[in-house]
C-alpha cells in the first residue's frame, strides 16, 4: 500500500475509577469548567423575557468531573452552559418554564452512573444527558429504554449505542465516523493495519469499525489492546516496531495520552510504519514531538475549523473552548428542541421531536437520522504548524461533509 498520514480521533476510554455524587448538585469541577452547588436554573422565559414561573424542566447530566477524563467531562459542561444560552436566546427557559441541569460526576464507572441515573428517575426525571465514557454510554442507553425516559448520550463514541433503541440518542460523533473519514486519505487496497488501543469499550469499537471499514477494501487488521490502568508503554512501542504493519492506528485517550506518545516517539515507531491518529484535546498537542508537524490529524472539532455565527457563538461565550465543547452546546441545543416542540412530560413527543431534525451546531449542519439516530456532521483534517518553542497551532486541510462520512445505516 501507499503510506499516507491520517488522522482518527481517538477520544473515550473506560476509566477504571469509580465515584458516587449526588444528583443534586455538581461535584466543583476545575478550573476554568463551569461549577455550581444548586441545580442551574433559569430566571426568565423564552416567550416574553419576564419572570420564569412555571415548574422547572429538570435534566439529569452525567459526565466525568473526577477521573481520568475528567478533562473531557469539564469541557462538555462548558458547552451545555454555553448551549443553553444559545437556544433559549439567553433565557435558559421554555415556555416559562426554567431548565434545571442536576449534574452527577460518574468517575468513568458504570456502575455509578446507573444509580446516580436510577436517583434521578426516582425524583421524576425522564430526561438524561451525558458521559464521555464509551461503557457507561451503552449501559446508560439500555438503562433508558427499560425506564422509557430520553437519554442523549455526550462525547462517548461506541457505534453500539447508535440504532440500539428508540430512546437514545447522541450529542458527539462515533467511530465508524471517524475511521471513515480516516479511510478517505488511505490510498490503494490491502496492507496490513495494527490498531493500536485501550482495552475498553471504545478500543474495541475502533478495532471493529476499522475491520468493518478498511477490512472491507483488502487490509488485514490486528490489534495490539493495552489495559485502560497501563502507565508504561515503551514494550508496547517495540510491539509495534517487531510487527512491521503498513500502518499504525492510534485509538487513545485520557491522562496516558502523553507518556504513550512520548514511548512512540522515543521508540521511534514514527519512522518504522505511517501513524493514524487524531488530533486531541489541546494539552495533548505537544506530545507528538518532533513528528507534529508531519502528521494530518483527523479532528472532531477545534475552534478555528468551522466557520459559521453558531461557532462564534460558543467561542465567545464558553468558558472551555476545546475538543469536546461542541458536544455539550449541541446537547443543550437538542434538550430545547425535544422540550420545546414535544413535551417534557411525554418522552415520546420528544423523541419525535429530535428525529430527522436538521439544525445549525457549532460545527456546522447537523442532522439526526431518523432510523437509527446516529448524528450525521461535519468531520475535519487538520495539521499541527509551530507557534513557538514546543508549542503548536491547529490548521483547517479540509473539512467534509456529512454524507462522506455517514456511518452505514442500522
Amino acid at each position: 500500500m501507499r503510506r499516507a498520514w491520517i488522522g482518527i480521533l481517538a477520544v473515550i476510554a473506560l476509566a477504571a475509577a469509580a465515584c458516587g455524587g449526588s444528583t443534586d448538585t455538581t461535584t466543583t469541577p476545575s478550573e476554568g469548567a463551569p461549577a455550581t452547588t444548586e441545580p442551574t436554573t433559569a430566571d426568565t422565559t423564552a416567550d416574553t423575557g419576564g419572570e420564569a414561573s412555571g415548574e422547572p424542566i429538570r435534566v439529569g447530566i452525567i459526565t466525568s468531573t473526577s477521573g481520568p477524563l475528567q478533562s473531557y467531562g469539564q469541557q462538555y459542561l462548558a458547552g451545555l452552559e454555553a448551549g443553553l444560552d444559545y437556544a433559549t436566546d439567553g433565557t435558559r427557559a421554555v415556555n416559562g418554564r426554567p431548565i434545571e441541569f442536576l449534574i452527577s460526576d460518574d468517575g468513568g464507572d458504570p456502575e455509578a452512573a446507573i444509580s446516580q441515573a436510577t436517583d434521578l428517575v426516582g425524583q421524576g426525571v425522564n430526561i438524561i444527558a451525558g458521559t464521555v465514557v464509551s461503557g457507561v454510554a451503552v449501559q446508560l442507553a439500555g438503562f433508558a429504554e427499560e425506564n422509557d425516559i430520553l437519554y442523549i448520550a455526550g462525547p462517548a463514541a461506541t457505534d453500539a449505542i447508535t440504532g440500539v433503541n428508540d430512546n437514545t440518542f447522541r450529542s458527539g460523533r462515533q467511530s465508524l465516523q471517524d475511521v471513515a473519514t480516516a479511510a478517505a486519505l488511505v490510498e490503494g487496497e490491502g496492507g496490513n493495519v495494527l490498531v493500536f488501543a485501550q482495552d475498553t469499550e471504545f478500543g474495541a469499537a475502533n478495532v471493529a469499525a476499522v475491520e468493518a471499514v478498511l477490512g472491507s477494501r483488502g487490509f488485514t487488521v490486528d490489534s495490539l489492546l493495552v489495559p485502560a490502568s497501563e502507565t508504561e508503554f515503551t514494550g508496547f512501542a517495540d510491539q509495534i516496531n517487531q510487527a512491521a504493519p503498513d500502518l499504525v492506528f492510534v485509538a487513545w485517550a485520557g491522562e496516558t495520552s502523553g507518556a504513550m506518545w512520548q514511548a512512540l516517539n522515543q521508540q521511534n515507531v514514527f519512522d518504522a510504519a505511517p501513524v493514524a491518529t487524531g488530533l486531541g484535546d489541546k494539552v495533548t498537542w505537544p506530545f507528538y514531538g518532533d513528528a507534529a508537524t508531519g502528521l494530518s490529524f483527523l479532528n472532531h472539532y477545534f475552534e478555528g475549523a468551522p466557520d459559521n455565527e453558531v461557532n462564534d457563538y460558543l467561542v465567545e461565550n464558553a468558558e472551555v473552548v476545546d475538543l469536546f465543547t461542541p458536544d455539550g452546546f449541541v446537547a443543550a441545543q437538542m434538550i430545547v428542541r425535544a422540550v420545546s416542540e414535544g413535551s417534557p412530560d411525554d418522552v415520546a413527543s420528544m423523541i419525535s421531536a429530535l428525529e430527522g431534525w436538521t439544525f445549525d451546531a457549532p460545527k456546522g449542519t447537523q442532522t439526526i437520522r431518523e432510523s437509527d439516530h446516529a448524528m450525521l456532521q461535519p468531520m475535519f483534517i487538520v495539521r499541527l504548524v509551530e507557534a513557538g518553542e514546543g508549542e503548536y497551532e491547529a490548521e483547517l486541510v479540509d473539512a467534509l461533509d456529512p454524507e462522506a462520512t455517514a456511518p452505514p445505516e442500522s
